[in-house]
């Protein structure tokens, strides 16, 4: 399996040490600063490619760790190309774009995988795993953290313009929207309440509360607030028996309360403290695998489409002050 990643910054990064992981053959790099890919490829043996198109021609598989309005149009190249697509999350910026990309890789025959890599942090896993095997009941309130410091990605940040990146609610709280839901189910209802920039363009911290069609409800934390290097996540699930929660903070595993019991019982930040491998890793494993395989991916695009869906509800709800439905955003 030949392999070409576009972008060269810290996602780029990430993603070629994972798939330097795997038997896949990394074979070369596209950055919009050349000189970047040319140092990405001299460490992992691989070439620097000039342009898209060039490195498509060569691989079979082509991830795109690029800024996210750059998706939508380099996805539908790739399609045209025959090329499976790993795309860094959002799949894109708004769901026209979205499910285009969706139906060129259908039409094309290639798959399409959106890294929602918090499904692949051992701690989400695990609750994940839990809550499904039922060992807390029926999910009744979750509560989920998410705050880091601004990223940055040079003197003119593109995270910094939402036309290109949606800001922190859709670049970040899209991790914990894709899995609150992955666990809960269908989500109907948004609610955000925020602290907003002097100039009121983008939200740099937010409190979005969510509604499921089950009866579950869930509030998110997320933002861009805390000083350079300081990164926390956490979250508590609580249903009907009993509690998971966890907490970067805490050397201590995911931990379950149960109701009957006395129990007694770590440039982009990326929350990757005290784990033995780096999910980034695992998730470029699982996607190789599937792809040899066949398998499934473990988030399908509908799934990345429908978070993108939620936050974009999330800031619609930002905009007008009230509560907003998914189906109400086009």
């Amino acid at each position: 399996m030949r392999v070409g990643i576009v972008g060269a910054g810290s996602m780029g990064e990430a993603h070629a040490a994972g798939w330097r992981a795997t038997d896949a053959r990394l074979v070369g790099f596209v950055s919009q600063g050349h000189a970047s890919a040319e140092r990405l490829a001299e460490r992992h043996g691989a070439r620097a490619y000039r342009t898209l198109d060039e490195l498509l021609s060569d691989v079979d598989v082509v991830d795109l760790c690029v800024p996210s309005d750059l998706h939508h149009p380099m996805t539908l190249e790739a399609a045209a190309a025959g090329v499976h697509v790993v795309c860094e999350k959002p799949i894109a910026l708004g769901l026209v774009q979205g499910r285009e990309m969706i139906e060129a890789c259908q039409r094309a025959g290639v798959r399409l995988f959106v890294a929602m890599v918090v499904r692949f942090f051992p701690q989400y896993r695990s609750a994940a795993q839990l809550i499904a095997d039922g060992a807390i009941g029926d999910l009744g309130v979750l509560r989920l953290k998410r705050v880091s410091y601004p990223p940055r990605a040079g003197e003119q940040s593109w995270f910094d313009d939402a036309q290109r990146s949606g800001g922190m609610i859709v670049d970040l709280m899209i991790h914990d929207f894709d899995y609150a839901a992955s666990l809960a189910g269908e989500v109907t209802r948004v609610h955000t309440r925020t602290a907003v920039r002097p100039e009121g363009e983008l939200a740099d911290y937010a409190l979005v509360t969510l509604r499921f069609a089950s009866g579950a409800m869930a509030l998110l934390e997320g933002g861009w607030v805390y000083p350079p290097g300081l990164f926390r996540v956490g979250f508590d699930l609580a249903g009907t028996e009993g509690v998971i929660e966890w907490d970067s903070d805490s050397s201590e595993p995911v931990r379950r309360f149960l109701s009957d019991s006395n129990a007694n019982a770590a440039a982009v930040g990326l929350p990757l403290g005290g784990l033995e491998e780096d999910p980034y890793t695992g998730q470029i494993r699982h996607v190789h695998q599937a792809l040899e395989s066949g398998d499934p991916f473990a988030v399908t695009p509908e799934e990345a489409l429908a978070a993108l869906r939620v936050a974009l509800a999330a800031k619609e709800s930002l905009r007008t002050g009230r509560a907003v439905a998914p189906s109400e955003v086009a």
